[in-house]
């Protein structure tokens, strides 16, 4: 899939790094309001996590997000698999 073709139906949403990183993955999750869930807005890449903090606030700093949080990808574990 090229940069200037939108991604098949099925596939829209947050895209994944096809490459792969020599740093480590965070997941970001945030919400806008108190009464909604949190969900997942992206993903970055750092080693630190103090960077992977600054790189979230930074990357997904589109909406006024009361809470937003920080994951490394290697922690999360399936419950329910697809």
């Amino acid at each position: 899939m090229s940069a200037t073709t939108s991604p098949p139906a099925g596939m829209r949403g947050v895209r994944e790094e096809s490459k792969p990183s020599q740093h480590a993955c965070w997941v970001v999750f945030a919400r806008r309001r108190y009464d909604e869930p949190l969900y997942q807005v992206g993903t970055v890449t750092s080693d630190d996590p103090e960077m992977a903090v600054l790189f979230a606030q930074s990357i997904y700093d589109e909406h006024p997000w009361i809470e937003m949080v920080v994951v490394p990808r290697h922690e999360l574990r399936t419950v329910i698999p697809s």
